[in-house]
């Protein structure tokens, strides 16, 4: 079988929880046995040495053009250091979204995109689960891998492994990653504002979205963040609709979020929202839908209109 890579993600010298998801992504491909951590980037000595305690083998390219994750330049990096028949695994976020279309068409391999399960292998088929519909349909799909394959998979859809007992080596292939003069470049990062309450420090979070119908109701949610010493965060319906700003929305195009407890009260669910939830929070979900996504993730689900079940815990928490 082909050789299986897990691209790892990183920022500010700490690798993505997606790191640790992918090796169990990865074990649902015929053992996932063999796979090799890549890590790209500039200055990565201690993000190396850190992923090797989780992979028996990390890949290393260092280059001070991949210093900002330029999807250009990394797929370049790529196609010049791994062989154009393996399998590789990325998370599936913005930049996995720009890095893994191109790699795909590159490599000449079959590219599958927001992959939530993997069902194994058939021959020299892979078998992959992924939603559409905002995870309303699951959908079967398979893929000739006798040529490689490029998967993205969504983050928080595999258990981490937390085991850290592999005790892997760190391969210096820098030297590989050949001439990486692209077109696109880099100008600079623009940081999000902080409001008046900053959610990634928060360490439990009532979150609210399009369940709550009106601007009005926000006070409801307020009053239960309040008596659950929480912070108000919301999805990105909210923001649209300008109920509450930029800086409370939790998701891919929001902010990033690393709570103790995260409490979702009339939020669907959609990859955008859940991509921007990390560190496996203790996670209650309440909407009025059966079948909203946000249940596949949660620890707690509740069907239930948030309105009514709002007031209701509010009063029960101030009971006791």
């Amino acid at each position: 079988m082909a050789q299986l890579f897990a691209y790892i993600a990183h920022k500010d010298g700490v690798a993505d929880d997606s790191a640790l998801e992918l090796i169990e992504a990865a074990k649902k491909i015929d053992g996932g046995a063999d796979v090799t951590a890549v890590v790209i980037g500039s200055g990565i000595d201690g993000i190396c040495n850190e992923i090797a305690a989780s992979y028996k083998e990390v890949v290393k390219i260092d280059n001070d053009a991949l210093a900002y994750p330029n999807a250009e330049v990394v797929r370049k990096a790529l196609l010049n250091v791994l062989p154009n028949d393996g399998i590789i695994l990325i998370p599936h976020d913005t930049f996995g979204m720009d890095l893994g279309p191109g790699l795909s068409i590159k490599s000449d391999s079959p590219f599958v995109a927001d992959v939530v399960d993997i069902e194994g292998i058939d021959g020299s088929e892979l078998k992959t689960i992924r939603q559409e519909y905002g995870g309303q349909v699951s959908t079967h799909v398979s893929c000739d891998i006798s040529a490689g394959a490029v998967l993205t998979i969504r983050p928080g859809s595999f258990q981490p492994d937390e085991s850290k007992s592999a005790g892997g080596g760190v391969t210096d292939k820098s030297g590989d990653a050949g001439d990486l003069t692209v077109g696109r470049r880099f100008l600079e990062i623009v940081e999000a504002e902080v409001g008046d309450v900053d959610i990634t420090k928060s360490e439990v979070l009532v979150s609210i979205g399009r369940g709550i119908e009106d601007e009005d109701n926000l006070e409801v949610a307020e009053e239960l963040a309040e008596a659950m010493g929480a912070d108000v965060s919301c999805s990105r319906p909210i923001v649209d609709q300008k109920w509450l700003e930029k800086s409370r929305q939790v998701g891919t195009s929001g902010q990033t979020v690393k709570p103790k407890v995260y409490m979702a009260l009339g939020i669907s669910g959609s990859f955008q929202h859940v991509g921007g939830i990390k560190g496996s929070p203790f996670m209650i979900a309440v909407n009025k839908n059966p079948k909203a996504p946000i249940f596949q993730v949660a620890d707690v689900g509740v069907v239930a209109d948030i309105l009514d079940f709002m007031p209701d815990l509010t009063e029960k928490i101030k009971e006791g």
